[in-house]
């Protein structure tokens, strides 16, 4: 049965503007997941070219019938958007004038409870987004150190609990595999003390966050995405970026930062020795959040943020950039 697309995208007028897109520029969603953007986008064009990626097969299947009134100027590419150097050059492209990422799971992917990702259906322990990849949930959880578990549980899930789940998790499993989500929630549910199962949050939310983020390497790949995007920008050319979730939000603020900031010698230096230059200007110092409209309609808009960032016009001169400063 064909899915229906009812869904709206989050922060979608937000996103178009910030992409200021025009009919003939060349654009890419780095995410396709529902198309929701990438129709907005597609439909705005009228000689230009949009490049949809997305590691997740089912995403590019469902996409044809999304976007067939414009497929002639739609391009679908089964990929992950960390490797952004490769589809570019693959499609003989040296830049695009727009990117858009919006990151983490998409909603298919949390509604279809086969898959794995969500604590509320149970479902083989999967979590890949693209499932011709090799690592699964259910090896994460059932052969990696305890010590390993507990620092993805630290580290990606922000778990204050992390040192006793992984341990309930490494006790359960030696007695026989943990094999499906709500068999997990269970056990994470175990290693948690009683007040905190007693919490407004799902008490599984944080280590399923964790655990998938581990599977997909997603931190990684936002860092690897955000090193390709910017060099691969037309100048003039619009980066936007959507996180829902403090780790992600850290990586882009970071890296948006140091590309609008150039120079990196020491504060004490009395002039630029570097010679690192700005290389986009950021649209908006704060992130942009969504409206309280949206939330209530979508609450899976509350945590989303998007940060935007354009590709100088022209590069700085490195003599612009020199600075004198008085040594202390």
């Amino acid at each position: 049965m064909r899915e229906e697309f009812t869904h709206r995208p989050v922060l979608l007028e937000e996103c178009i503007q910030a992409l200021a897109i025009r009919p003939d520029g060349v654009y890419l969603d780095g995410t396709l997941g529902r198309a929701g953007h990438s129709r907005e986008i597609a439909r705005r064009l009228t000689t230009g070219r949009l490049i949809c990626v997305d590691r997740d097969q089912a995403a590019l299947d469902a996409a044809e019938d999304r976007l067939k009134q414009w497929r002639d100027r739609v391009t679908l590419v089964h990929s992950n958007y960390d490797r952004l150097d490769q589809i570019l050059d693959e499609l003989g492209l040296d830049g695009v004038d727009g990117m858009l990422f919006d990151l983490g799971v998409s909603s298919p992917q949390l509604d279809d409870g086969s898959r794995g990702f969500s604590y509320m259906a149970d479902a083989p322990l999967d979590m890949r987004m693209d499932r011709s990849e090799g690592l699964t949930a259910h090896q994460v959880v059932n052969t990696w150190p305890e010590g390993e578990l507990r620092r993805i549980l630290t580290q990606y899930g922000e778990e204050r609990y992390a040192a006793s789940i992984a341990g309930a998790i490494v006790r359960r499993r030696a007695d026989k595999p943990i094999e499906s989500t709500l068999k997990l929630v269970d056990v994470i549910n175990s290693g948690m003390p009683a007040r905190a199962l007693k919490e407004k949050q799902h008490p599984a939310k944080r280590s399923f966050q964790a655990i998938r983020i581990a599977v997909n390497d997603e931190l990684g790949g936002v860092e690897r995405m955000l090193r390709a995007a910017v060099p691969r920008l037309n100048r003039g050319g619009r980066l936007a970026v959507i996180t829902f979730h403090s780790l992600e939000d850290r990586i882009v603020k970071t890296a948006l930062a140091d590309y609008a900031r150039g120079c990196t010698c020491p504060p004490d230096f009395p002039v630029c020795v570097c010679g690192k230059t700005p290389d986009v200007r950021l649209v908006s110092r704060k992130p942009i959040l969504p409206s309280d409209r949206e939330i209530e309609e979508n609450p899976r808009a509350r945590s989303a943020k998007l940060r935007v960032a354009e590709k100088l016009k022209e590069p700085i001169k490195i003599a612009a950039v020199g600075r004198e400063r008085k040594m202390e």
